[in-house]
């Protein structure tokens, strides 16, 4: 059986029939808890494959300025814009993800992972390596259920992600979330990977 081609159509369509059940209208607990504990609000903070990006309208109101949203889909970041109109057009990127050359302090992991076929993995870890500042940190939640062809979402395991993360970033933190929503509980992994610093 053929899977679904998760290009930009396949995103724009998903949107426009309004099949995002991964959309849960609000910041989800843990990664608001971690928002919560951040206190430098000029910190370049990346979140990608943004979606509605309710974690960007509430680090937006908390005073960090210097957010970055990226889908490839358009539609959720006119959701987005019309929610939280004063934020900055140009910190709203609608483009691929593995297209982007930039770097951050932080990037926000909140169902982009899940979402890319598992044949990227790889590329996701390389990437994000590249997009982050030397001990800059990869946070949020990755799927903790058997990972199969069906999907999106995606699962993995903690073993898969200790394998795919620890040759670019130090595991800081890899353990089942205490604070998932309801419909998530004993299914989300919390996570804080930091960049190793490779010296020369």
């Amino acid at each position: 059986m053929k899977k679904n081609k998760l290009d930009k159509s396949y995103w724009e369509k998903r949107y426009k029939e309004n099949n995002t059940g991964w959309n849960i209208g609000y910041t989800s607990t843990p990664i608001k808890t971690y928002i919560d504990q951040l206190e430098n609000k000029t910190l370049k903070i990346l979140i990608p494959g943004a979606g509605n990006s309710y974690e960007a309208e509430y680090l937006w109101s908390l005073g960090f300025k210097n957010v970055f949203l990226i889908d490839i889909a358009k539609q959720p970041l006119i959701n987005f814009k019309a929610r939280v109109p004063d934020f900055p057009d140009d910190q709203l990127l609608n483009i691929d993800f593995f297209d982007l050359d930039n770097e951050f302090d932080l990037i926000l992991e909140q169902t982009f992972f899940c979402a890319l076929d598992p044949s990227l993995r790889e590329n996701y870890a390389k990437k994000m390596s590249e997009l982050l500042k030397p001990k800059a940190k990869l946070v949020g939640l990755l799927f903790n259920f058997e990972l199969t062809e069906k999907g999106p979402p995606f699962g993995g395991s903690t073993s898969e992600y200790i394998s795919l993360f620890e040759p670019k970033f130090d595991i800081k933190r890899l353990e089942t979330s205490i604070n998932s929503i309801k419909q998530r509980q004993g299914k989300e992994l919390f996570f804080i990977f930091e960049k190793k610093t490779i010296w020369p």
